[in-house]
C-alpha cells in the first residue's frame, strides 16, 4: 500500500479536492440518511387469518385451520407453523428461514390456499410483518361532536389529510362506531306471507344494482343505455318488494313485513385515552421514509385535525399517545454526543503522547474523515441511521484513529531524524503499510461471519458490521493518503544540527526505561512467564460461570405496555370494568404522562371480537407513555406492586417500550396430540415453572374449558317441515347475531345491511322457542350444553400450550438454567413433550450462532495474517491475545455488573479484529529487523521498545474513545447496544496490550530460537550482552552520524545492550582520519584484529568503516576494507574491545572480541549496498547471455553488466529504489520487470524472455540462380515491419528474434515475391522465393537483420 502514500504526496492538490468532496457529500449523507429506532426488517414470517363467523373452534380447526395447514405444508423455505383457532377465526403463523423471500413466500402460500375447500363464505388473508408496519404516531381523538357525526370527519376529512402527508403509509382508525342498516324480520307476518330470510338476501342481491345495457345508435351518436337505480336511502330499502315462494303469490313490500332501521354497530369494543373516551389514529410510514419527517409533519398537522373535529366550541382535543420520533432523536443525539466526547479523550490521548499540537491535529483529522465515509456508504447502500448504525460509528471512533496512529507516530520520528521530509514520510509509511493494512483487513475480516447469522440477531447487526467495516476501511485510506499529506505540509523538520557533537542518538523515554526490564525478564525466564500466562487463563475460565447473561438487554425507551388477561368467556362490560380499575392506578401514578387502552376490539382494531355478552379472551392492552426524565424500570415495578392489589382484574403483565419481534418472555411449549394429556402436562409444567425463584408473572394459554350450547338438527323431522340443517343453522345465526345479507351506500359509506329476526335468544328456554316457520326450534333439533376450550392452539400441526413468564433477575441464563432443571425432574405423560422457548431459546440460539461466528472470525483472522506473514507459525502466537482479551472482556463485565448478551458477544467478535493489531504492528517490525540480519533476541528488545509508543497510544487512545459509551455518560437509548460492547473492547484491550508486550515476545523467542537451532550458550551470551545497560536498545535511523550511533550502541546490527560510550567527538574524530587499509595476507603479529566484511550475503566490501573501542568507550584505531573487503589493525595491549564495521553510511554491525598477545580474526557482515542477481532465461528455460541494465523510473541508468553464456548476472552497488531492470538478448525481443531495491540486501529476480524464432530462406531468379544482396524483410499480421535484411552472396538470409506468429515474407530487387511463415520458437522456419530480373547491388550484405 506504499503506493498509494507515494501517489498521494506526489499529488497533494488532488487529494485535497477529492478530501473536500468527501467532506462535503458526507455532510449531504449525514443530512439525509432517515433516522429510525431499528434497522428495517422484513421478518420471515407470515399470518394467515381466516374469519368464520358463528363457528366453534373446533369447528374452525376441523374445517379451516387443518386444511390450509396442510395445504401450506409444501411451500419452499418452511420451517415451522402454529395456529389459533378461536370461536369465529382461524390465525396461522408461518415461519420462513431468514433470507428467504417474503413476497415469493406469500404468493406461494396464496396459490396453496386457493384450492382448497372452505366453508362458503370464508376467505383468509394472507399477509407479512416489517417494522414498517409499526405505527410511528399513534393519536387519540376526541369532539364533543355525535358519533356518527364524528366518524364521518375522521373518515372523509382527518384521514386523506394526514395519508397525503409526506411519507406518511397508512392512516389506521380505531374505535369508530361503524354505520350498519338492521333488517327486523317479524318472522310471523314472513311466516305467513311465504317470507323467507332467503328471499330478502335474493332481494337485496337483485335489487338497487346498476346495469350497463348497450347503446342507442342512431344517425347521429351513439347513447349509453343502464337500467336500475341504486339503493342510496333506508326509505328505499323499505319499498323493496319480495316475492313469496308460493307461485302466484303476490310480491310483499319489504316494509310490511320488516322494520328497516339505520343504526351504529353493536359496540365490540373501546378505545379511552386519559380516561376519556377516544378514537385511536394509528399512523405507519411508508418503506423509504423518514421516521422523524414523517413525526414532524403530523404533529403540525394536529392543529388543523383539531379543527376539523369542531375545535374549542366542541373541546376538541388530539392526543399524541406514542411517537417513535422523540426517543429516536434522543438516541442520536445522546450517541452523537458520546461519540464526540470519545473523540475528544482520544485526540487528547494522541497529544500526551506525541506532545506536537501539529501531529495530533494530522491525526484527528482521520475520525471525522472516516465517519463520513462510512456515512456515505450506509447512503449509498440505502441504510437508516439508527440506534445500531449509530452505534457502530460511535464505537468506531475508538478503533479509526488506529492506524493513523501509527503512521504518524513513525512519521514524526523518522522526520525527527533530520533530512528532508518526503522521503522521511515515504520511509516511516513503508515501515507500516504492510501492518496496517493487515491489521485493518483482520478488524473488518472478523464481521464476515455475520453475515452468515441467522435470526433476529444476524438481522439487526448486519447493518452493524457494514457500518463498522466502512468506518475501518476509510480509516486505512485516510491513514495512507491524507494522514502523509497533512504531514508533509504541517510537520516541521528538525533544525540541523550546528556540529557534530550535537547528532547524538534519542534518548529513552520514561515508558521504555520502564518497560525494558519487565520485556528482558520476561525473556530471560520464559517458563515462568508461560506459567503465570496460564494462570491468568485458568482465572478466566474461573470467571465464566460467575456471569449474568441477557439477550439483547433492555432498549430503553418512555413507553410500558400493560396487558391485562381476563378469563375465557369474560364479557365486554367485565373487562371494561376490570380496565378502569387498571386506568385508576395509571391516572395516580405521577411519571405517567398518557395511557390509552383498547378494551376488546373496536370497530376499526386488528383483532375482531363476537357480539356483546360473548367477549373472548382477547387481552386488553394499556399503552403508556411516561414523564420524559421518568425512570422506567422504577416506574413499571411501582405498578406491578400496585396492579397486585386489584381485583377481579385478571392477569396483568408489565413490559417496556410499545412491543416489536420476539419476546421478552421465558416459555415453555408443552405438545400432546390427546387434549386431556396437553391439559394435565400444562397444568404440571406451570407449577414446575412457578417454582423457580427468577420467574413471575406465569401464565398458562391453555384456556379453561368454558359452556358452549350444541344444536343437533333432526334431519329428519326437519325435513318434514321443508328444512334443512343448513337452513336450521343460518335461522339460528340470524337469531343470536344476525346475518350480513348484503351492503348499501348511504351517504357515500358502504354500510352492511344487517338481517334479524326478532329479539335475541338470552337463555336455552328460549333458544328452544325460536320459531322456525310454523315449529320451533326444539321440535326439529335437540340443544344440550358441553363444556369445550374457546381456544385450540397448535404447533406444526400437533395441539400445543405455552407456559410463559417474566424472568425478574437480569441473569436470564441462570433462570433458564434452573427452569430447564426443574423441567427434566417432571414426569410428563406419555406422548407430551415440553421445551423451553421463548427469550431462552432465541438467547441460546443467538449465543451459538454467534460462538461460531466467533470460531470464524478467529479463523479468517489467522488466514489473513498467513497471508501476511507468509508464516502458519507466527500467527499462532499471534492469536495467544485474544484468550488473554476475554480475560479483561469478562472480568470488567463482571466489575461493572453488565450481563453477557449479544452486544457484549458483539463486542467479543470485534475484540478479536483489535487486539491482533497490536502484535501485528509489533511481529512486523521485528520480522523487518531479522530480514535485515538481526539476530532474534535482539530484533525482538529492539521492535518491542520501538513499537511500544505506538501500541499504548492505539490502544489508550481507543479506550478513551469508548469510555463515555462504557460509563454511559448521556445514558443513551443506544446504550442497550453500545455500553456492553465498549465494556467488553475496554477491558479486553487493556489484558490484550499489557500481554501482547509481554508474552508475544516470549513465545516468538523460544519459536524462533528453536527454529534458528540456537544453543542456550547463545542465548545466555545474548542475556549477558542485554544486561550490559539499557543505552545499546535504541534503533539508529538511516542518515545518522554512522558511528556516533555506533558508539552509543544504537546500530541496528549492535548486540542488544551492549554498553556503548557517550562521547562522539572521538568517533567523529577518529573516523575522519582513515588511514589507508592494509591487507592481511598473512596474520598480524602481537595483539591484532584482521579479518574480511563482507554483506549479509557473503560479498566482500571494498572501502568499509571499521573502528575499534576499548572498554572506556574510546576509539583505538579506525581504518577501512580494501578491495577485497579485508582490513587488519594493531592494538596496543590485549584485552576486550569493540569492532565496528560500517558501509556507506547504512546500519553498522559490531561485536566484543577478546584479544590475546596472538592476532586474532573476526570476520564481520554488515548491511553493504544492495545487490542484483538472478538467470535471463528463453522461453525453453535456458539460459541466455543479455546485456542487463538497472534504470530508475526517470529512465536514467543506475547500474548495469552483463549475463554470462549461461544467463546468470549479478549487478552490484544499485541504490534503493523502484527501478526498471532490462534484459536484452543478441536475438530476439527484450524484456523488462519491476524491481524494488531495498537499501541493504540481494534482491533475486529471474526474467523469461518471450518465446521467439527465426526465418531462413534463400532468395533465386525464375532461373533458379541465386540472388545475393535482395532486401528480405518480415512483415506481422498489422503490417508493421518487424525484420529486413539483404541477401549473401548465395541467395540465404536469416531473420532471428521473431515472436511466435504468422508473418509475411517479402523479397525484393526489382519484381517483389512474398510468402506466408508460421514462426515458432523451437526452431528456424525456411522458405524460398523467387524474383523476376534481378537489379544488382553495389555490394551484397551478409543476409542477417539490419
Amino acid at each position: 500500500m506504499t503506493w498509494l502514500a507515494r501517489l498521494s504526496v506526489t499529488n497533494r492538490a488532488v487529494v485535497g479536492l477529492v478530501t473536500v468532496l468527501v467532506l462535503a457529500f458526507g455532510v449531504f449523507a449525514a443530512t439525509s440518511l432517515r433516522q429510525e429506532l431499528l434497522p428495517s426488517l422484513e421478518l420471515p414470517v407470515l399470518t394467515v387469518v381466516t374469519p368464520y363467523p358463528g363457528a366453534s373452534p373446533e369447528s374452525v380447526e376441523r374445517q379451516v385451520t387443518d386444511p390450509i395447514e396442510t395445504a401450506v405444508d409444501g411451500v419452499d423455505g418452511l420451517i415451522g407453523s402454529s395456529s389459533t383457532s378461536t370461536g369465529s377465526s382461524s390465525v396461522i403463523t408461518l415461519e420462513f428461514t431468514y433470507g428467504t423471500d417474503i413476497d415469493e413466500s406469500a404468493t406461494a402460500v396464496e396459490r396453496a390456499v386457493v384450492g382448497i375447500a372452505l366453508p362458503d363464505g370464508v376467505t383468509p388473508t394472507v399477509s407479512a410483518i416489517t417494522t414498517d408496519a409499526i405505527p410511528v404516531l399513534q393519536l387519540a381523538a376526541s369532539s364533543a361532536l355525535a358519533d356518527d357525526q364524528l366518524a364521518a370527519v375522521l373518515r372523509d376529512e382527518v384521514r386523506p389529510l394526514l395519508g397525503g402527508l409526506d411519507g406518511v403509509g397508512q392512516v389506521m382508525l380505531s374505535g369508530i362506531a361503524d354505520p350498519r342498516v338492521t333488517i327486523d324480520l317479524d318472522a310471523a307476518a314472513a311466516a305467513d306471507r311465504g317470507v323467507s330470510p332467503a328471499s330478502i338476501s335474493e332481494v337485496l342481491q337483485t335489487n338497487g344494482v346498476r346495469v350497463p345495457a348497450g347503446e342507442l345508435t342512431p344517425d347521429t351518436e351513439p347513447t349509453a343505455v343502464e337500467v336500475g337505480t341504486p339503493i342510496t336511502t333506508v326509505e328505499q330499502l323499505s319499498e323493496l318488494f319480495v316475492v313469496p315462494a308460493a307461485p302466484g303469490a303476490a310480491p310483499v313490500r319489504l316494509g310490511d313485513v320488516a322494520v328497516v332501521t339505520a343504526e351504529p354497530a353493536p359496540a365490540t369494543g373501546y378505545t379511552r385515552t386519559n380516561g376519556v373516551a377516544s378514537i385511536g389514529i394509528g399512523i405507519t410510514k411508508l418503506p423509504d421514509a423518514n421516521t422523524i419527517a414523517v413525526s414532524e409533519e403530523v404533529t403540525e398537522a394536529l392543529g388543523e385535525v383539531a379543527d376539523l373535529l369542531g375545535g374549542a366550541a366542541q373541546d376538541a382535543e388530539v392526543t399524541v399517545v406514542f411517537d417513535q420520533a422523540p426517543f429516536i432523536e434522543q438516541s442520536v443525539e445522546d450517541l452523537t454526543t458520546e461519540g464526540l466526547l470519545g473523540l475528544l479523550f482520544a485526540v487528547l490521548v494522541i497529544l500526551g503522547f506525541l506532545l506536537s499540537v501539529r501531529a495530533t491535529v494530522v491525526t484527528a483529522v482521520s475520525i471525522p474523515l472516516s465517519v463520513l465515509l462510512a456515512l456515505i456508504v450506509l447512503y449509498l447502500g440505502g441504510n437508516t441511521l439508527n440506534i445500531l448504525t449509530l452505534g457502530a460509528l460511535t464505537v468506531a471512533v475508538g478503533r479509526v484513529v488506529d492506524d493513523s496512529i501509527v503512521v504518524i507516530e513513525n512519521i514524526k520520528r523518522h522526520i525527527g531524524y533530520g533530512g528532508p521530509r518526503r522521503p522521511a514520510i515515504l520511509t516511516a509509511i513503508r515501515e507500516v503499510a504492510g501492518a496496517i493494512t493487515a491489521s485493518t483487513v483482520t478488524t473488518v475480516a472478523v464481521f464476515a461471519p455475520i453475515a452468515f447469522v441467522g435470526g433476529q440477531v444476524g438481522e439487526l447487526f448486519r447493518p452493524f458490521a457494514v457500518t463498522v467495516t466502512a468506518a475501518l476501511l476509510a480509516s486505512l485510506i485516510v491513514s495512507l493518503t491524507v494522514v502523509p499529506v497533512l504531514a508533509s505540509v504541517f510537520l516541521r523538520s528538525p533544525s540541523p544540527p550546528a556540529h557534530a557533537e550535537s547528532r547524538i542518538t534519542e534518548e529513552p523515554t520514561a515508558l521504555q526505561r520502564g518497560y525494558l526490564p519487565v520485556l528482558n525478564g520476561a525473556l530471560a525466564r520464559p517458563a515462568l512467564s508461560l506459567a503465570l500466562a496460564v494462570a491468568i487463563l485458568g482465572g478466566t475460565v474461573a470467571l465464566v460461570p460467575l456471569l449474568e447473561t441477557n439477550f439483547l438487554g433492555d432498549s430503553g425507551g418512555d413507553t410500558l405496555t400493560v396487558t391485562q388477561e381476563l378469563d375465557p368467556g369474560t364479557g365486554l362490560p367485565r373487562a371494561d370494568a376490570a380496565a378502569r380499575q387498571v386506568e385508576d392506578v395509571l391516572a395516580g401514578t405521577d411519571d405517567v404522562e398518557t395511557y390509552q387502552v383498547t378494551v376488546g376490539s373496536p370497530a376499526g382494531g386488528a383483532v375482531l371480537l363476537g357480539p356483546p355478552g360473548d367477549f373472548e379472551s382477547t387481552a386488553t392492552r394499556f399503552s403508556v407513555t411516561l414523564a420524559e426524565d421518568a425512570d422506567v424500570d422504577a416506574v413499571a415495578a411501582d405498578l406491578r406492586e400496585a396492579f397486585g392489589d386489584l381485583t377481579d382484574a385478571g392477569t396483568l403483565t408489565v413490559t417496556a417500550g410499545q412491543g416489536g419481534f420476539g419476546t421478552d418472555e421465558l416459555a415453555v411449549d408443552v405438545r400432546a396430540q390427546d387434549p386431556e394429556a396437553l391439559a394435565e402436562a400444562a397444568a404440571t409444567v406451570q407449577r414446575a415453572v412457578e417454582a423457580i425463584p427468577g420467574a413471575s408473572d406465569v401464565r398458562n394459554n391453555l384456556s379453561a374449558e368454558q359452556t358452549t350450547v350444541d344444536v343437533a338438527v333432526d334431519r329428519r323431522l326437519a325435513a318434514e317441515q321443508g328444512l334443512t340443517e343448513v337452513a336450521v343453522g343460518q335461522a339460528v345465526a340470524t337469531a343470536l347475531r344476525g346475518s350480513t345479507v348484503g351492503t348499501v351506500t348511504i351517504d357515500g359509506v358502504e354500510q352492511d345491511v344487517v338481517l334479524r329476526t326478532g329479539d335475541v335468544p338470552a337463555d336455552l328456554a328460549a333458544l328452544r322457542a325460536l320459531p322456525l316457520g310454523a315449529v320451533t326450534l326444539a321440535d326439529v333439533a335437540t340443544i344440550t350444553d358441553k363444556a369445550t376450550v374457546p381456544t385450540i392452539v397448535r404447533a406444526d400441526g400437533e395441539r400445543s400450550a405455552q407456559i410463559t413468564a417474566r424472568p425478574d433477575a437480569d441473569d436470564l441464563g441462570t433462570v433458564t438454567s434452573d427452569l430447564r432443571a426443574e423441567l427434566d425432574e417432571l414426569d410428563l405423560p406419555a406422548g407430551v413433550t415440553a421445551e423451553i422457548g421463548g427469550i431462552s431459546a432465541d438467547q441460546e440460539d443467538a449465543f451459538i450462532q454467534l460462538g461460531l461466528a466467533l470460531l470464524a472470525a478467529i479463523a479468517v483472522v489467522y488466514l489473513v495474517m498467513v497471508v501476511t506473514f507468509r508464516s502458519l507459525l507466527q500467527p499462532l502466537l499471534l492469536l495467544i491475545a485474544i484468550p488473554f482479551a476475554a480475560t479483561g472482556a469478562l472480568g470488567l463485565l463482571l466489575i461493572t455488573g453488565i450481563p453477557l448478551g449479544v452486544p457484549a458477544l458483539i463486542g467479543m467478535l470485534l475484540l478479536v479484529g483489535i487486539v491482533v493489531t497490536n502484535a501485528i504492528v509489533l511481529i512486523d517490525l521485528v520480522n523487518q529487523y531479522r530480514r535485515d540480519g538481526r539476530p532474534v533476541r535482539e530484533a525482538l528488545v529492539e521492535g518491542s521498545l520501538q513499537r511500544l509508543r505506538p501500541i499504548l497510544m492505539t490502544a489508550v487512545a481507543t479506550v478513551f474513545a469508548l469510555l463515555p459509551l462504557a460509563l454511559g455518560f448521556t445514558g443513551g437509548g443506544g446504550g442497550f447496544i453500545a455500553q456492553p460492547l465498549a465494556v467488553v473492547v475496554i477491558g479486553g484491550l487493556v489484558t490484550s496490550t499489557l500481554l501482547t508486550l509481554v508474552l508475544v515476545p516470549v513465545l516468538y523467542l523460544l519459536v524462533e530460537r528453536r527454529g534458528d537451532g540456537r544453543s542456550a550458550a547463545e542465548d545466555t551470551a545474548d542475556q549477558r550482552s542485554a544486561d550490559r545497560g539499557p543505552a545499546g536498545e535504541w534503533q539508529t535511523p538511516a542518515g545518522r552520524e554512522p558511528l556516533a550511533a555506533a558508539a552509543l550502541g544504537t546500530g541496528a546490527g549492535a548486540t542488544a545492550g551492549a554498553a556503548m560510550p557517550a562521547s562522539t567527538a572521538m568517533v567523529a574524530e577518529g573516523f575522519a582520519a582513515t588511514p589507508e587499509p592494509r591487507t592481511f595476507e598473512a596474520a598480524p603479529a602481537g595483539p591484532a584484529l584482521y579479518g574480511q566484511l563482507t554483506d549479509r550475503d557473503g560479498n566482500p566490501l571494498a572501502a568499509a568503516a571499521v573502528a575499534v573501542f576499548d572498554g572506556t568507550g574510546s576509539q583505538v584505531v579506525a581504518t577501512c576494507s580494501d578491495s577485497r573487503g579485508g582490513y587488519r589493525v594493531d592494538l596496543s595491549a590485549a584485552g576486550e574491545y569493540l569492532l565496528v564495521g560500517q558501509s556507506g553510511g547504512r546500519e553498522p554491525a559490531t561485536e566484543w572480541v577478546v584479544v590475546t598477545d596472538d592476532a586474532v580474526r573476526r570476520d564481520l557482515a554488515v548491511d553493504g549496498p544492495a545487490c542484483v542477481t538472478g538467470r535471463i532465461r528463453s522461453a525453453t528455460a535456458t539460459g541466455v547471455p543479455a546485456l542487463v541494465t538497472v534504470v530508475d523510473l526517470a529512465g536514467q541508468r543506475v547500474a548495469g553488466g552483463r549475463a554470462d553464456t549461461d544467463g546468470r548476472y549479478l549487478l552490484t552497488q544499485v541504490p534503493a529504489g523502484e527501478h526498471r531492470l532490462l534484459a536484452a538478448p543478441a536475438t530476439g525481443p527484450s524484456a523488462s520487470t519491476l524491481i524494488r531495491v531495498p537499501q541493504t540486501g540481494t534482491v533475486r529476480q529471474d526474467i523469461d524472455l518471450a518465446p521467439a524464432g527465426e526465418v531462413t530462406g534463400t532468395v533465386r531468379s525464375r532461373q533458379g540462380t541465386p540472388i545475393g544482396g535482395a532486401v528480405a524483410t518480415v512483415i506481422d499480421a498489422d503490417g508493421t515491419m518487424v525484420a529486413t535484411g539483404r541477401t549473401a552472396a548465395d541467395g540465404s538470409f536469416r531473420l532471428s528474434g521473431l515472436p511466435e506468429g504468422t508473418y509475411t515474407v517479402t523479397a525484393s530487387n526489382g519484381l517483389p515475391a512474398t510468402g506466408t511463415v508460421e514462426v515458432r520458437h523451437d526452431g528456424p522456419v525456411s522458405t524460398s522465393l523467387e524474383l523476376g530480373d534481378p537489379v544488382i547491388p553495389s555490394e551484397a550484405e551478409n543476409g542477417h537483420v539490419t
